[in-house]
C-alpha cells in the first residue's frame, strides 16, 4: 500500500479559493493517497480574529506533508481596513506567507518559468520568432528585506553610525520623517540557497547556473552573496556558472531568454525577476513555486489574489496546477507530476478551452476539467 499523505489545503483569500478549487478536480483523477486538511490563513482570518496565521494552523501544518495554497490579500499597514483591525484586537498586521517560511524555514523558493507550445501569451522577439524559454530560478526565501526587521521611527542606535549621521545631513530628513528597512543576509542563508541552485543543475542535466546580485553597489550583502557563489562553484567543475548585476539581467532576459537554464538570487531580486520570466512565458496564470525546507513544503501560484475576480470562476487554474505538480514531484511522485505536466501541454496545445488571459472564453472550471480529463486519458 502506497503512504497516505496529509496535505495541508489552505485557500486563502479572493481568486486563491476558486483556483484551489479547481485543483481538486484533477486531484480527484489522480492516484494519490491523502487526506486533505482544511487550515485558515489569510486577510478575512485577520479581519475576524486579529492573526493572519492562526497558532492552530500552525501546529496543524507541523503534522502535514505539504501544503497546497492559493493567495492572500495584503495591504499596507496605512490601509484603514488593517488599522480598524489592529486596533479591534490591538495586533499588528504581518504578512502570513512570509511568516510561514521564517517558522518552517522555507528557505528555497522554486519558480519555474517555461514557455508551452501553442501558447498565445508566449514571448516573441521582433523578428517574430517564438524562443523556447525553460528557465528555473532559486530564490532566497527568509533573510534578504523581506526578513521583516522595519522601524517605523528611527532609533537612537542608528543615529550614532557616521553613515547615518551623514545621510540625514545631505537629505535634511528629519529623525520623524525616517523608514528603515534592513536587508539581512547571512553566509549560511546565501550557501545553501546557491548551492540548491548548483545541485539542481547539475541534478538535471541543465549544468548552467547564473548568479544575479548587485553586488557593485550593495556591497555588504550582495559582497557576501558573489563571493559565497564564487566559492561553491569551484566544487562543481561541470557546471558553467557566471554573474550579473540584477539590472542587467532584467534586460537580458528581454533580449536573449532562451539562454538562460538556472537562475539563483537573494529575495527581493529573486521575486522581481521571476515576474518578468513569468510575463515572459504565458503570465501569472501559469506562475507556480515550491517554497521548501528538507522536511516540508508550501506550493502556490504567484498571482495574488487578485480580488477583483474572485468568486467569479473566471482566472487561469494552470498556475495552480503547476504548483501541485511542483508537490509531487518534491514528494517523489514524479509519474503524477510528469503526466500532469503533459496535461496541461495538451490543453495549451488543443487550444479549445482556455480562460480570458488566454484569448479564450472558458471558466476557471471547464480548465480544469479539460486537463483533469487529459490527465485521465495519459
Amino acid at each position: 500500500m502506497t503512504k497516505k499523505f496529509k496535505i495541508a489545503y489552505m485557500p486563502g483569500d479572493g481568486i486563491g479559493q476558486d483556483v484551489l478549487e479547481a485543483s481538486k478536480l484533477v486531484l480527484e483523477k489522480a492516484d494519490f493517497n491523502a487526506e486533505l486538511i482544511p487550515l485558515d490563513i489569510g486577510f478575512t482570518i485577520f479581519e475576524k480574529e486579529g492573526d493572519p496565521l492562526p497558532e492552530r494552523t500552525i501546529e496543524a501544518l507541523k503534522e502535514c506533508d505539504a501544503a497546497l495554497f492559493g493567495a492572500i490579500t495584503s495591504k499596507p499597514r496605512s490601509d484603514p481596513s488593517v488599522q480598524s483591525v489592529e486596533k479591534k484586537f490591538g495586533t499588528t498586521y504581518r504578512s502570513p506567507i512570509v511568516r510561514l517560511r521564517q517558522v518552517f524555514d522555507l528557505y528555497s523558493n522554486m519558480r519555474p518559468s517555461k514557455s508551452y507550445e501553442g501558447n498565445p501569451l508566449n514571448f516573441r522577439k521582433i523578428d517574430g520568432t517564438v524562443p523556447n524559454i525553460d528557465i528555473v530560478t532559486f530564490r532566497e526565501n527568509t533573510e534578504g528585506l523581506y526578513a521583516g526587521i522595519e522601524f517605523e521611527s528611527l532609533i537612537p542606535e542608528l543615529k550614532k553610525l557616521p553613515n547615518f549621521a551623514s545621510f540625514q545631513k545631505r537629505t535634511g530628513a528629519k529623525d520623524e520623517d525616517i523608514r528603515v528597512s534592513c536587508r539581512v543576509f547571512s553566509k549560511g542563508g546565501c550557501d545553501r540557497i546557491i548551492r540548491k541552485a548548483f545541485d539542481y543543475a547539475k541534478e538535471t542535466g541543465r549544468n548552467k547556473v547564473c548568479v544575479v546580485h548587485k553586488a557593485n553597489v550593495i556591497r555588504a550583502t550582495d559582497g557576501l552573496f558573489l563571493e559565497t557563489a564564487k566559492n561553491i562553484a569551484g566544487e562543481y567543475p561541470n557546471v558553467e556558472w557566471w554573474n550579473e548585476n540584477i539590472d542587467a539581467t532584467a534586460m537580458w532576459l528581454m533580449k536573449r531568454p532562451e539562454e538562460y537554464s538556472v537562475i539563483v538570487s537573494s529575495n527581493m531580486f529573486g521575486d522581481i525577476i521571476t515576474d518578468q520570466a513569468a510575463m515572459l512565458t504565458s503570465g501569472l496564470g501559469f506562475a507556480a513555486s515550491a517554497s521548501t525546507s528538507k522536511d516540508f513544503g508550501v506550493f502556490e501560484p504567484n498571482h495574488g489574489s487578485a480580488p477583483k475576480y474572485a468568486g467569479q470562476d473566471k482566472v487561469n487554474p494552470i498556475a495552480a496546477l503547476k504548483s501541485m505538480s511542483l508537490m509531487w514531484e518534491w514528494l517523489g511522485l514524479t509519474n503524477l507530476s510528469e503526466k500532469l505536466e503533459k496535461a496541461i501541454g495538451q490543453n495549451v496545445i488543443e487550444a479549445k478551452v482556455r480562460t480570458y488571459d488566454m484569448g479564450g472564453n472558458s471558466s476557471t472550471t471547464e480548465v480544469a476539467k479539460d486537463i483533469a480529463r487529459i490527465f485521465e486519458s495519459l
